[in-house]
């Protein structure tokens, strides 16, 4: 008799869906990391071990705060907790950028997918993180060489179109004044002349200031702020209170150039569309960081903003998320 030939057992779909999600998991670009309710990692693919410098199977049963710069790093298991107590997402299914920190103290800018699953009565979330650094370098020399033209502006009105509108009040003044002393009627109105190009001649001096801040070049961050709110209670006419809390050391460069744009902005929004009365600037030293406040007492936000507006606010965002450096610098402040 003939051996009857062994059958190989047909392959296990299970297994072999696995093993295929398993191939995806481990080949993707992206870092994919999972972590449960307590916030340690359960599982972190070959992408997240280069992108953070780390062995993946180093990172399981550590907290995913290793891989977060501070303040994230102390802040993130009360989101967990908060999360588990009140249910209320700030992240999960939203997505968000962020900042990384690699193993050897690198803080990198990152894109945050958050997902929620369970898994044999488990909770667990999953984060698929990318790395924006050439993304947030762009980015930033697209915003360089625009601060750079205003600048250039801001100069150009002040050192030109303002000497020019200065002349043309000179001469206007000279003729009122003639024409005062020969009793003609024309003078009140060239007077009238030289008050509006008086005006005007202020208004482009202000212009210039806001396009090309000199003082905060010069000076530095608190006192660019005080003038600003000096300026803006001169030409708008309501009180704009400054105040500075502790000692403000000097701010880099970039992070006062932004943190002085986004209190322009903000300031702009409260008296355009919320018709604030009243403003206030606080700058305050607390430990190693700076707090910026913009109070008003106007209206707020609408509760359903109209499609297309809150580019003021996605512009301020736009520049809190062009300060990597801040996390890393401010120590020094």
């Amino acid at each position: 008799m003939k051996p009857r030939p062994t059958k190989t057992p047909d392959p296990d779909p299970a297994d072999e869906s696995s093993a295929r999600l398993r191939a995806v998991v481990d080949t993707a670009v992206e870092a994919i990391i999972t972590i449960d309710e307590r916030g340690q990692i359960d599982f972190a693919n070959p992408a997240a071990g280069r992108m953070f410098g780390w062995e993946p199977e180093a990172l399981v049963g550590r907290n995913v705060s290793v891989l977060m710069p501070e303040p994230f790093r102390g802040q993130h298991d009360g989101y967990l907790e908060a999360y588990h107590t009140t249910g209320h997402r700030r992240i999960i299914g939203i997505g968000r950028e962020a900042f990384g920190q690699r193993r050897d103290g690198t803080i990198f800018p990152i894109d945050l997918s958050v997902g929620e699953f369970s898994v044999g009565g488990r909770r667990l979330f999953t984060g698929i993180i990318r790395d924006i650094t050439e993304r947030r370098r762009l980015q930033a020399e697209v915003l360089r060489i625009s601060e750079l033209e205003q600048s250039r502006l801001g100069r150009d009105l002040h050192d030109d179109l303002c000497q020019q509108l200065a002349g043309i009040e000179f001469l206007s003044q000279t003729v009122a004044r003639q024409l005062g002393q020969a009793g003609r009627p024309e003078a009140a109105a060239v007077e009238e002349i030289s008050r509006l190009i008086r005006e005007a001649t202020e208004h482009t001096r202000d212009l210039s200031h806001s396009l090309s801040p000199v003082r905060l070049e010069a000076e530095g961050l608190a006192d660019a702020l005080e003038e600003l709110a000096v300026r803006t209670e001169k030409r708008f006419g309501i009180p704009v209170q400054f105040t500075l809390h502790g000692r403000i050391g000097r701010v880099p460069a970039e992070v006062g150039h932004h943190l002085f744009r986004i209190a322009q902005e903000a300031i702009q929004n409260a008296l355009k569309h919320a018709r604030a009365s009243r403003l206030e600037i606080g700058l305050a030293s607390v430990g190693t960081r700076i707090h910026l406040a913009i109070r008003d007492d106007g209206r707020g936000l609408p509760k359903r903003p109209a499609r297309g507006s809150g580019i003021g606010l996605r512009i301020m965002q736009y520049r809190a998320g062009m300060l990597p450096e801040a996390i890393k610098t401010l120590g020094d402040v």
